[in-house]
């Protein structure tokens, strides 16, 4: 059993190298907010998180993403203490009982984050690309962890108040490759892009970056697509609400995993496995 701070970093330096994304990875989530647009308020107690994260382990996830500040569209922020209050116990006691899984910090803030990687996560994701916190890149290249960075417009209380885009491929493209660069001269070495879908996008934004995802996968580096129970889903498929969005969910990150995609982020973990493994077995007969 692990027992200090230090334990858990030496854990996490031996984990980190086990995040081989050759192949696709599924990524599921852990809201420990009370006002997730999905899943808010059923994971907030250590108990039950731990209870689905071994559900998740058992469906097909290798990586779980913690986070303790709802990002959906008009939520509001939380202070750093709440956050780490929230995400802290479930990181310190997930990666004593399930080692063997790849923990990742859904966050913007540093000492969130550093609190993260000194608990047993080893992936930062943050949602604002490195423009709300840019030190955290330097906290990175500190736990040779990985870095999630992501497109938003806009905050979250207002990123869905008409975003608009000169060319959205453009523009997101533009702004990932430009963290990239910030990101690298830190001394950043494992970086995952993700272009943010529903994060100050409309649904035709939505549509067009997940059009040409191929082309974001010739960047170079490993792609995250998370379109998990999103509204875009709803506005195609009639205003469906969110807990029948499942076959729309799977569609769409199956197309991504057909552009490239490595690492799928997902509520539902055994239908996305699944999903992987139908799309694996298809893959080794080319």
């Amino acid at each position: 059993m692990i027992n200090s701070r230090s334990n858990i970093h030496n854990l996490t330096l031996r984990v980190i190298s086990k995040l081989n994304l050759t192949q696709p990875r599924i990524m599921g989530i852990i809201n420990a907010t009370p006002d997730s647009f999905s899943d808010g308020g059923k994971y907030i107690s250590v108990e039950r998180a731990l209870d689905r994260i071994h559900i998740m382990r058992r469906d097909g996830a290798s990586i779980i993403d913690v986070g303790g500040e709802s990002t959906r569209p008009g939520s509001d922020s939380v202070s750093e203490q709440e956050e780490i209050d929230r995400v802290i116990p479930i990181l310190e006691k997930a990666s004593q009982t399930f080692p063997n899984l790849i923990y990742s910090i859904d966050t913007t803030k540093f000492n969130v984050a550093e609190e993260a990687l000194k608990s047993g996560a080893s992936i930062i994701n943050d949602v604002s690309g490195l423009q709300k916190t840019p030190k955290m890149a330097e906290l990175a290249s500190k736990y040779d962890a990985s870095y999630v960075i992501m497109h938003s417009q806009g905050d979250p209380k207002t990123m869905q108040n008409a975003p608009i885009y000169n060319n959205v491929i453009e523009d997101v493209f533009g702004f990932l490759k430009t963290q990239i660069a910030f990101a690298q001269s830190k001394g950043v070495k494992k970086i995952i892009l993700d272009p943010g879908i529903g994060f100050g996008k409309t649904l035709d934004h939505n549509l067009k970056l997940l059009a040409n995802l191929d082309k974001l996968t010739e960047i170079g580096f490993p792609v995250l697509v998370g379109a998990s129970r999103k509204s875009m889903i709803g506005k195609i498929l009639d205003d469906r609400p969110v807990d029948d969005r499942l076959i729309g969910t799977v569609s769409i990150h199956y197309d991504a995993l057909m552009k490239g995609a490595k690492v799928l982020r997902v509520h539902d973990v055994k239908e996305a496995s699944d999903s992987l493994r139908i799309f694996q077995a298809i893959q080794s007969q080319r």
